[in-house]
């Protein structure tokens, strides 16, 4: 039987310092992990990434990117692209790709060529990354309004149009429900049944914004996604299906295209409703900056993930249906750089590594309020050609270097199991967080609930967070903690005591692992601003911003005494900093 949450926060409260702390710029955290207290599975929600430009992911530095997320879970991790039946050459740009998969002939005969699209699958299958495939976006021979048909947007230009030839719906939607058929049941030829039979499909991008010309935009699109849906089913009946990734969860939009999909007349098939095998919408943050200092905007993601999940919850017939964040970011642009737009600085730092412990252990807890079912939370970064160094794009590698936040992922690849219990002296409760973009008060508490300590209403803007997310896996214990603030400032470190309660061993000793995200750890970053900020580092500077750039333990591996069925582990954690501690007992669960 779970304690009394009020009970229990207030013994961690009265914690003392523990010995052992020498920095005296501190204050102290307990927190409390237990390992009696399972939350249900640890869904690997975090494996699944993507970029509008899918061109890079067939350059030398795409290719060892790929390399690297398939090596976190082999076959289990997705990448998601935008452009992939855009018309072109394969030149990557900002924000565009193509593939020249459909053209027409003079009499207007459809020409599919799939060697582009075929090279971009290729560099996912050798990763050992599989497709969350984007249906989109319209060829030039089929689009209604194809000139201008590619955009030429650049970061900080002013006038920057987006939504060009590409955005707009079919002149023919048989031949666009052919051109779908036509690529799956390549797909299928290429690849084998089973293969594909694992990947995602989906239609369009945030066709609730600019990315979808079509008008009036609801019924348009539903007509767009039904025949392209209709064209993956014709090719592969038991293909995995869904959408719309829609920019707003909460919209009428999402709610309209969830109930035509549920209710509504198949605009190809006539017949009643569009196979749905998983949802997907958006979900952002909102960064700025506050007296020349980053200060991003947890608060406002997480409502975002908050209304999305609403709105699939009204619909019972959808309770089990997988859902996946198909983008969510502290922003909205990854291709702005930090040099054009200085909110984006965080983007370099542990900020973004802390910030994604802190959010998606937090999305993990919103879909057990709204009893959804949580897949996958796609992380919409990857990398840039042709940019300078550490340039302030929303990307996991720069010219091939890792940076900081591309750890925090491979902390959460060494995480399975089930869920565990966790409490926090310094820890946000997620009404705290979600006040942010509400207004008016805070909700009444319920009943055996603790307010915070005075942090002010909504994100992290008072007090940080300093909290953690744990799991179990046999005899293995981990516990991915964060010291997190909206703010990224320089302020003092948190002195925890992360306790391990409920363990299935009583006593004994137990091998520790400790692994660490912050300035001097697992930061390419900060070794390349000591050596001057280099834009062409030499062979061994580059080798040192490589291995800077990978996952650093914070210590030996050594051994911790298990007594009583508990063990506690005592660390200083800066702020912005995120620590992975790794606890194997000897006697298994």
């Amino acid at each position: 039987m779970k304690s009394n949450l009020k009970a229990r926060i207030a013994t961690l409260a009265i914690c003392l310092l523990p010995s052992g702390f020498t920095n005296a710029d501190s204050f102290p955290v307990a927190i409390r992990v237990q390992a009696s207290e399972t939350k249900g599975e640890l869904k690997p929600a975090w494996r699944f990434f993507g970029s509008d430009e899918p061109n890079y992911g067939t350059t030398p530095n795409g290719k060892k990117l790929l390399a690297e997320l398939g090596e976190m879970a082999p076959k289990r991790v997705f990448f998601r692209a935008h452009n992939l039946l855009c018309t072109g050459d394969g030149t990557p740009a900002l924000k565009w790709g193509s593939t020249n998969a459909y053209t027409e002939d003079a009499n207007g005969n459809p020409i599919y060529d799939w060697k582009i699209l075929d090279e971009i699958f290729d560099a996912y299958r050798d990763a050992n990354v599989r497709p969350y495939a984007q249906i989109g976006f319209m060829p030039k021979a089929l689009s209604t309004n194809p000139e201008p048909y590619q955009h030429n947007w650049r970061p900080g230009a002013r006038g920057n149009r987006l939504e060009t030839g590409w955005a707009y719906p079919p002149k023919d939607y048989k031949k666009w429900e052919d051109l779908v058929y036509e690529w799956v049941k390549h797909c299928v030829e290429r690849y084998g049944k089973e293969e594909v039979e694992t990947w995602y499909w989906e239609v369009w991008n945030e066709a609730d914004i600019m990315y979808w010309q079509g008008q009036p935009k609801d019924e348009t699109f539903h007509r767009l996604h039904d025949h392209a849906i209709n064209g993956v089913k014709r090719a592969l009946p038991t293909a995995k299906v869904g959408g719309p990734d829609a920019a707003n969860g909460g919209s009428a939009f999402m709610r309209n295209f969830l109930d035509h999909c549920l209710n509504g007349t198949n605009y190809a098939t006539g017949q009643k409703g569009t196979p749905l095998d998983f949802v997907a919408f958006h979900a952002k943050g909102q960064p700025s900056i506050v007296e020349g200092n980053v200060r991003l905007g947890i608060g406002n993601h997480l409502n975002n993930v908050n209304n999305g999940y609403r709105t699939i919850a009204a619909f019972p017939e959808l309770k089990n249906v997988p859902i996946v964040i198909g983008e969510s970011d502290p922003d909205t642009c990854a291709a702005c750089r930090a040099i054009e737009y200085p909110a984006n600085a965080y983007r370099n730092r542990p900020q973004f590594a802390s910030y994604t412990a802190a959010s998606y252990a937090r999305k993990y807890d919103l879909a057990d309020r709204h009893g959804v079912n949580l897949e996958g939370i796609l992380a919409w970064t990857f990398q840039f050609d042709d940019q300078p160094y550490f340039a302030g794009l929303r990307s996991l590698a720069t010219n091939g270097i890792d940076k900081p936040v591309l750890n925090t992922f491979r902390m959460f690849a060494k995480m399975s199991g089930n869920r565990l219990a966790v409490d926090s002296s310094h820890g946000y409760l997620l009404d705290e967080l979600l006040q942010s973009g509400r207004r008016g008060a805070a909700p009444p508490a319920a009943e055996g609930e603790v307010r915070g300590r005075g942090r002010g209403r909504g994100g992290v803007r008072v007090e940080p967070d300093v909290s953690a997310m744990a799991s179990i896996d046999g005899n293995k214990l981990s516990a991915i903690v964060w010291h997190y603030h909206d703010d990224d400032i320089v302020s003092d470190e948190a002195a925890v005591s992360l306790t391990f309660a409920g363990l299935p061993q009583q006593s004994g000793p137990a091998k520790l692992q400790h692994f660490r995200i912050d300035d001097e750890h697992s930061n390419s970053f900060t070794v390349w601003k000591k050596m001057g900020e280099p834009q062409q580092p030499t062979p061994a500077q580059y080798a040192e911003l490589e291995k800077a750039g990978k996952l650093a333990e914070l210590e030996p591996p050594s051994t911790v005494n298990i007594e009583n069925g508990q063990a506690n582990v005592k660390f200083n954690l800066p702020r912005q900093g995120v620590s992975l501690v790794v606890l194997e007992m000897n006697a298994a669960r």
